[in-house]
C-alpha cells in the first residue's frame, strides 16, 4: 500500500512526509510511524491535523520472535491481535468518556488485492505529542502510577458489566490480555512442574468467570501510556482488548512499572486508590451495579491475576526480572488462597 497516497487523499493534503519512525512492532510485523501533513490552504492548516501517526501492519514472510517462539499459534495470534485493534477503533473507541483519552482513529485501510495472511493492514491515528502527551516512561513513580490507575479504573468503570454473556463484546478477545492461557499453550507446556502449574487452568476458569467483568486493555503496561507535562495520560495499543476482570490490568501494570521494593511498599495504596477512582466511574456508567460486590471480588481476585501472569512469565521466559521475590510471594498467596478458601470463587 501506498501511504503517502492514502494520506493525500484522507486529509486533502498538498504534501506528506515521513518524518521519523517511532517503533517497529513485535516480531518485524511493521513500524509505527509519524507523518507531517502540509495543506494547500490557510484554514486547511487550522482545521486539519499537521501530523498523524501511521500504524502499518505488513506480516513477515518469515515469522521471526526475539525469544525463539515462532509458532504458527504465535503468528495467528498477533494476525488476530491487529484485526481486533481496528475493530476497538472503529467499533467501541467512541464509547469510551473523555476522561479516558486515546489516539482518534482516521481511518482503517486494508489492501483489497492481498488476502489472508499477506493482507497489510493500515491504522490511521491521532498524533498524541501534538495533544501534549510528549512524555513516556520505562518506569514510574507513585504519582505517575496513580495517573495510570486512574485511567484504567475509569476505563473499567465505563464497560463493566454483571454476569455478562459470551458474545457481548463483539469482535474483540473473547478473553482479554495477551497471556492468557488459551493462547499460550506452548508456553504453558514450557513451564516446570509446579503447584502453579497444575493450578493454572483453575486460575484461568476463576479470573473468566467471575460475577463483574469488564473491558481490560490487555496490554496495559507503563510503555503504553503516553504522558504530559501536569501528569495526565493517554493509552495506545489495544491489540489485546477484550473481556476479562480489571485486576489483571491493574497486577500486570503494577509489575511492569514497579521495582520489588516499591511493589511491597506502594500496593495496597495504590490499589486503594484504583478502587476509589473506579467507584465513582461505575456509579456514573452503572449506577444499578452493586459496587460493594464488586470491588470485594476484585480485590480477593488481585491475587489470582497476578499468579495469571506469573503462570505466563514461567513458561515464556522463567529468567525475566519480573519473576522477582515479590511476584513469587504474591503468586503463593493465590495459590494458598485457591486451598484455604475455594467458596470465595464460586460464582453465586
Amino acid at each position: 500500500m501506498n501511504i503517502e497516497s492514502i494520506l493525500l487523499k484522507q486529509f486533502n493534503a498538498r504534501l506528506v512526509q515521513k518524518v521519523a519512525v517511532i517503533q517497529p512492532l513485535w516480531s518485524g510485523y511493521g513500524d509505527i510511524s509519524r507523518y507531517h501533513l502540509t495543506y494547500s490552504s490557510i484554514e486547511q492548516q487550522g482545521q486539519e491535523p499537521a501530523s498523524v501517526i501511521v500504524k502499518y501492519i505488513q506480516p513477515p514472510l518469515k515469522n521471526h520472535h526475539p525469544r525463539g517462539w515462532n509458532t504458527q499459534a504465535s503468528f495467528q495470534r498477533k494476525l488476530t491481535s491487529y484485526d481486533v485493534e481496528a475493530h476497538w477503533y472503529a467499533h467501541w473507541a467512541h464509547l469510551c468518556s473523555n476522561s479516558t483519552i486515546m489516539p482518534t482513529c482516521y481511518g482503517i485501510f486494508t489492501d483489497p488485492f492481498k488476502e489472508g495472511n499477506e493482507q497489510e493492514k493500515i491504522i490511521l491515528l491521532s498524533d498524541l505529542d501534538a495533544q501534549g502527551f510528549t512524555l513516556r516512561y520505562q518506569s514510574a513513580s507513585f504519582e505517575q502510577a496513580k495517573a495510570c490507575l486512574t485511567w484504567l479504573a475509569k476505563f473499567h468503570g465505563q464497560f463493566v458489566q454483571e454476569n455478562p454473556q459470551d458474545d457481548w463484546m463483539k469482535a474483540l478477545w473473547q478473553t482479554g490480555t495477551y497471556w492468557h492461557l488459551a493462547t499460550r499453550l506452548e508456553e504453558f507446556e514450557n513451564m516446570p512442574s509446579s503447584p502453579l502449574k497444575m493450578a493454572a487452568k483453575q486460575i484461568d476458569h476463576i479470573l473468566s468467570a467471575c460475577r463483574f467483568q469488564t473491558l481490560v486493555h490487555g496490554d496495559a503496561k507503563i510503555a503504553n501510556f503516553c504522558f504530559s507535562n501536569d501528569n495526565q495520560v493517554a493509552a495506545v495499543d489495544f491489540q489485546y482488548i477484550g473481556a476479562g476482570c480489571g485486576m489483571k490490568d491493574v497486577a500486570y501494570f503494577l509489575g511492569s512499572c514497579l521495582t520489588e521494593e516499591e511493589c511491597h511498599q506502594y500496593t495496597q495504596a495504590l490499589l486503594h486508590h484504583y478502587f476509589a477512582v473506579l467507584k465513582k466511574a461505575v456509579r456514573d456508567a452503572h449506577p444499578q451495579v452493586d459496587i460493594a460486590q464488586l470491588e470485594r471480588e476484585w480485590r480477593d481476585l488481585f491475587v489470582i491475576a497476578w499468579a495469571d501472569f506469573q503462570r505466563f512469565l514461567l513458561g515464556w521466559s522463567a529468567n525475566h526480572p519480573k519473576n522477582n521475590g515479590f511476584s513469587q510471594k504474591i503468586t503463593q498467596d493465590a495459590l494458598s488462597l485457591l486451598v484455604r478458601s475455594p467458596a470465595l470463587f464460586e460464582k453465586e
